[in-house]
């Protein structure tokens, strides 16, 4: 570990904390349906899309209306997007003629950027013409992004609301979140990443002859459009099969640090909105505490692990520089790399500028434990903040039983049926990452895309379903994923854990919103101190340590230990 390393850790994590407030003030306006400094051009945008949809957006919607707009949407968007993959042979905007996709891969990646996982069993560059790189893949960046975001703020009314039958209205969040938040920021960022030499054309590949007289071709396309919206939506998918690894997708430690910045900046900012909107900012900042403290402790280990390396191969004399080097891209390097990696499995967003399967142990473990504790450590765009206050409710239910009083929640009166319905969202989770990983080590359609030997191979399997469920869509590289019986079961696993979180935490928004709010007393729990946000912590951590680490022994753990006693597989 290097003092230059560290320093790279303190500025993204500065940089972060400052830009919460800010963004949080801005998406506290839009959602209110307030002015903005951008309104005097979008505002009259946002009005002919509700004459032209027909709708009222001041029109409040109950949770289930609500529910049943978003899955009416979300339904909509896949079947669009599976009909582009499956016919992009006939659609424009193809120079290389590539091909439609098989019927269970279309539906894996359907499945996938709808849920915003972005898991991709295809390489990009080799698979994908334009239009579907853009009006496939990109729209469904922005609108899965934007439908998370939505269903955050959703959450918050519930708990801020009292006597209310309506949470809101999904086609006017949506609307809001994509023209006002979403957009501007994305084109900001795009143009920011082509100053770094990022490519955004629609030419053809190019072919060139290489120094040692062979032929090379080099993959174009409007890139900077879609690393921009998949970076700040956190979805990951990656117009290249290497991601942020590529230089066209990653050209320079400057936008690397940018791209880093975006996946945490919205879903930071969703932390103030919950404190602005609840009347006490310092509830916003003990979440995103709780958060913080998590991310450092995470990404302090991943950067120790790969700093000091595989004793094996520095026994061989085959490192070539201090830490593990393998795998990673020496204009980032360790640090970078170890930030990077815990960064976007932290915030759901399944972006890589190294390869995972290619961490050491206890290096892999860091984001395959950020996964399974249901990625609320700062988490996905709107999704790692409902996920934490899912988190909070089970916590403050704790709290109560501790001393005996009926648990509150910002004045909430948190009962029997607001618990059911938060364990229901919480263990439909680990009921797809290790019921599928089950199934999957012990079959042979299963056992046969694995490439490792021993515990490594079983971390392959486990990481791929925890990234689905998670609605992540980072990888253990070596799972040879395209196949009939991952690309469906990964597809199931992407879709429940998805929207089998959504429908019960928007029926607590629902439930929530309908009480009164209870005057705080000298027997209530505060929730906005380090108190609250290290009762939280436990509640987070110890989910996580008695769902999984049975599983994490199998994998990272029994490998880190066999890597020191010198064994390998």
């Amino acid at each position: 570990m290097t003092l230059a390393g560290w320093a790279q850790i303190l500025v993204f994590c500065a940089i972060v904390v400052a830009s919460a407030k800010p963004l949080g003030a801005y998406m506290t306006h839009v959602f209110a349906g307030e002015r903005t400094f951008l309104s005097f051009i979008l505002s009259p945008v946002e009005r002919i899309f509700y004459a032209l949809a027909g709708v009222d957006p001041k029109a409040e919607q109950r949770w289930s209306a609500y529910a049943l707009s978003m899955l009416a949407f979300n339904f909509a968007g896949f079947l669009l997007l599976y009909a582009i993959l499956r016919l992009q042979d006939l659609l424009p905007l193809n120079p290389q003629g590539m091909g439609g996709m098989p019927p269970d891969l279309a539906l894996n990646t359907a499945a996938s950027f709808v849920t915003n996982t972005n898991w991709q069993n295809y390489g990009g560059e080799s698979t994908l013409g334009y239009f579907a790189q853009m009006a496939g893949l990109t729209v469904q960046n922005f609108v899965s992004a934007a439908t998370g975001i939505a269903l955050a703020v959703a959450l918050i009314r519930g708990f801020t609301r009292r006597s209310a039958a309506g949470i809101g209205n999904f086609w006017a969040d949506l609307t809001r979140c994509t023209l006002y938040i979403l957009l501007p920021l994305s084109l900001v960022i795009a143009l920011t990443l082509v100053w770094q030499g990022m490519p955004q054309n629609l030419n053809p590949y190019v072919e060139t002859t290489t120094l040692e007289g062979g032929k090379q071709v080099i993959a174009q396309g409007p890139v900077a459009s879609q690393v921009a919206i998949k970076m700040l939506g956190t979805n990951g998918g990656g117009f290249f099969n290497a991601n942020a690894a590529h230089p066209y997708e990653n050209p320079t430690p400057l936008s690397n640090m940018i791209q880093m910045i975006a996946i945490f900046a919205l879903s930071a900012g969703l932390t103030n909105v919950f404190g602005r909107l609840a009347g006490d900012q310092r509830q916003g900042w003990a979440i995103f505490g709780a958060m913080g403290a998590l991310f450092l402790v995470g990404v302090s280990l991943a950067y120790w692990a790969e700093a000091n390396g595989n004793p094996l191969l520095t026994a061989l004399g085959l490192d070539g520089a201090p830490g593990n080097i393998e795998g990673k891209e020496t204009r980032f390097g360790i640090a970078a790399s170890a930030l990077f990696a815990t960064i976007t499995t932290a915030a759901s967003c399944g972006a890589v500028n190294a390869m995972h399967a290619s961490l050491t142990p206890l290096g892999g473990l860091v984001p395959l434990v950020n996964m399974e504790l249901g990625e609320v450590v700062i988490g996905g765009v709107g999704a790692g903040l409902y996920g934490m206050l899912l988190f909070a409710i089970l916590s403050v239910f704790v709290a109560g039983l501790m001393v005996g009083r009926t648990p509150e929640y910002l004045g909430k009166k948190i009962e029997a049926r607001e618990v059911k319905l938060t364990m229901l969202a919480l263990l439909c989770l680990p009921l797809m990452m290790l019921g599928f990983t089950a199934l999957a080590v012990v079959v042979p359609n299963g056992l046969s895309s694995i490439s490792s030997a021993g515990p490594h191979g079983f971390s392959e399997v486990l990481y791929a379903y925890t990234s689905a469920a998670g609605n992540n869509g980072s990888a253990f590289a070596g799972l040879s994923g395209n196949t009939v019986f991952y690309n469906t079961t990964l597809a199931i696993a992407m879709l429940v854990g998805r929207f089998f979180v959504i429908i019960p935490m928007l029926a607590i928004a629902g439930s929530l919103a309908a009480k009164k709010i209870v005057p705080p007393s000298s027997g209530t729990f505060p929730t906005n101190g380090p108190l609250f946000a290290g009762l939280l912590i436990g509640v987070v951590v110890l989910v996580g340590g008695l769902t999984f680490l049975p599983a994490l022994a199998l994998g990272p753990i029994v490998e880190h230990l066999a890597m020191i006693a010198g064994q390998t597989f």
